[in-house]
Parts: structure tokens; C-alpha cells; sequence
């Protein structure tokens, strides 16, 4: 049944919220969707505005803050605004480069709350990860912080964006962070927004992104840490293909989490705010859903009003295939590659190449 133009689409719980703490950056990342570089940038949200935004936010439930950026370290008060977080009731999560952690600063960090920290590697080794990251020892910076962190007990993830030149290392890096300690794994496929526009020639095919989707489902299956794909919305179909193929129907009761997941979170669970209060349904659609400033820092009332939050909810209304495909509630397909490729962010998700069957 497909609503009407007017309908109003039902409107989810807040599960996740991704914060970019300030745009400044010790890296230039090949990839880096805000295209960060050292700064300082202008109009970032105050210490005042930052406490203002976790009320609010704190007000809706609790929900997840991952504290981004750039680099959010670099913010003299992060500890202040984790530790605020953490008072009222949120789970305070931070995704760092690592070059700014050391004994005092993760002891700090343990003592504000945070509760995990995601670091990047993108590469086998060394040289292929420097190369990705555009910095010459990024890799033994990662390595120097996951040693400060094991010791300060906050346990991290790995995260790897997928291009042509690591796709072939994907098992190898999954091993790698297997065996730095981390609890988890999150291939993120790349969203060609930012820096990475210039990296077109870096996106792997549709027909590469589905083995990809394979290796990961069969990742998952090693069983040893947490893998969790990212900016791959439709993974989620491949997933329930192949646990059907094996017998297995996904339910909340034999699958917990993996049968609640969906793929694209875009203002359906998840939201994005800008070092200027920018509100989006993700950090790679750049398009506002509301101001917080404006707004007088009401979280909540952008994720209940917000036009364009409406939009992306009304699964049904989504043009092309993805507006048809029997997957479009678990799938939904990535809004930011679909107008980044597309122009059109209710369009076809244009790295998938299943054929729906309604």
C-alpha cells in the first residue's frame, strides 16, 4: 500500500546520533566526507550549545552519541560534553584517528564515559594504510592507541572503508583486527561525498559490492568478534537470502539484532549534526533537515517535523526499483550514494543490482 503524498509515515525511535564535535583534523583522508583539514573553523557550536543539544537529545530516550569530527579530540572541552552525556543517560561512543590518545587522555575519557572508540584501518599493512589516510606513520599511530586504550579498559571497533585497492584485503584486515583485541568490525562501502568525490574511480562495481556483501555475510560467520557493514544498506537482503538458503528463517527471536537492523538508518533510528548544528539524516547526504540553532536547540522537534526526515521515512514513495523491491523495509538502499550518483536521494540505490520482484 503505498501512503498518499500527504501521509505522514510513522515516526521512529532515536537510536543513533552521529556528532561531528568540530570539522579540524590532524589527517587529510583520501575519503573524508567533510573534507576536514587542520582548521580552525569558524561558528562550531560552544560548550553552552553542546550541553543544550544533549538535553534535548537525552529528553527523546536513550540512544547512542558517537562523538566525530574531523577530530574530536581536538576540542578542549570533549571531555566536559562526554562526560555531560554520559550523566544524562546517553551512551557515549567516540570516533578518533587515535593520534591524540595517550595514558592521561584515555584515562580521561574512561572517566567521562565513553564507552568505545572506533579507529581506522584501511589497509594490510602499514604502507597501504598511510597511503589511504595521506599521512605518513597513521598506521603505527592507530597501533600506539589501541595499546593506550587495552590498557585504560575501553574497548574498540576497526573500522575499513572498502575501495579497489583494499577490497581483495578485506578478510585480511578482518583477521588483523581480530587480532588487536577489537570487539568489532565495521566495513564501511564508500560514499563518494567530500574528499572522496575525487575518488570515483576508487568505487567498486555493483557486481564487486555484491561478493562484498557475501564476504562480509560469511565474516559473520567466523563468529570471533561483531561485523557490522556500513553505507551498505543492502546487505541486509543478501543476509536474509543466505540465511534462507540455509534453512534459517530471520526472526527477532533466532536472530536478535540482525533481524532488527535495517540497512539505510538515514532518519529512520539515526541522525547527523554538523560541528554547526546542521542537522541531516546522515553525514553523506548533505542536506539540511533542520537548524539547531534556529531551532533553539530542540533535537527532538527537528526528528519529529522535519520535512525532509519525513520524506526518507515514506519507504514506499522512493522512486525506481527501490520503491517496488519486496526488500525496501530492511534494505531502503543509501540515500547519500543515490543523490551523490543519481542526483535524486529517493532514487535507486545505484550499487545494487538485484531486480525486485514485485
Amino acid at each position: 500500500m503505498h501512503p498518499s503524498s500527504g501521509a505522514i509515515p510513522s515516526q521512529p525511535a532515536l537510536r543513533l546520533v552521529a556528532w561531528e564535535m568540530t570539522r579540524s583534523c590532524t589527517l587529510a583522508c583520501r575519503h573524508c566526507r567533510a573534507s576536514a583539514q587542520k582548521g580552525p573553523y569558524d561558528d562550531e557550536l560552544t560548550t553552552r550549545e553542546c550541553l543544550a543539544v544533549i538535553d534535548s537529545i537525552a529528553s527523546m530516550g536513550s540512544c547512542i552519541v558517537i562523538l566525530t569530527g574531523g577530530e574530536p579530540m581536538l576540542r578542549k572541552d570533549i571531555f566536559e560534553i562526554a562526560g555531560y552525556g554520559t550523566s544524562k543517560g546517553l551512551r557515549m561512543v567516540m570516533a578518533t584517528c587515535g593520534s591524540l590518545l595517550d595514558q592521561s587522555s584515555c584515562k580521561e575519557l574512561k572517566a567521562s564515559g565513553i564507552s568505545r572508540i572506533s579507529l581506522s584501518i584501511d589497509g594490510i599493512d602499514a604502507a597501504s594504510h598511510d597511503t589511504f589516510r595521506g599521512v605518513t606513520g597513521a598506521y603505527d599511530i592507530v597501533v600506539k592507541a589501541i595499546d593506550e586504550l587495552k590498557n585504560a579498559g575501553i574497548e574498540f571497533q576497526v573500522n575499513t572503508t572498502i575501495t579497489r585497492n583494499n577490497v581483495q584485503d578485506l578478510h585480511g584486515i578482518y583477521f588483523k583486527a581480530v587480532a588487536l583485541g577489537a570487539v568489532a568490525f565495521h566495513p564501511f562501502l564508500l560514499v563518494p561525498t567530500g574528499r572522496a568525490s575525487e575518488l570515483t574511480d576508487q568505487i567498486i562495481s555493483a557486481d564487486e559490492y555484491e561478493k562484498v556483501l557475501h564476504q562480509i555475510y560469511e565474516l559473520q560467520l567466523e563468529r570471533k568478534i561483531q561485523v557490522k557493514p556500513t553505507c551498505a544498506p543492502h546487505y541486509y537482503r543478501v543476509f536474509r537470502e543466505r540465511e534462507k538458503a540455509s534453512g534459517r528463517t530471520v526472526t527477532r527471536e533466532s536472530h536478535g539484532m540482525d533481524a532488527m537492523t535495517k540497512g539505510c538508518l538515514g532518519g529512520q533510528g539515526f541522525a547527523f549534526i554538523s560541528h554547526k548544528g546542521i542537522v541531516q539524516i546522515c553525514g553523506f547526504l548533505d542536506m539540511e533537515a533542520g537548524n539547531l540553532r534556529s531551532d533553539k536547540y530542540d533535537f527532538g522537534k527537528i526528528w519529529r517535523e522535519s520535512a525532509l526526515f519525513r520524506q526518507v521515512r515514506a519507504i514506499d514513495n522512493y522512486h525506481g526499483k527501490c520503491g517496488k523491491c519486496e526488500y525496501r523495509r530492511v534494505c531502503g538502499g543509501c540515500r547519500a550514494r543515490a543523490f551523490t550518483i543519481t542526483g535524486d536521494f529517493l532514487g535507486d540505490e545505484p550499487q545494487c543490482l538485484y531486480e525486485p520482484n514485485g
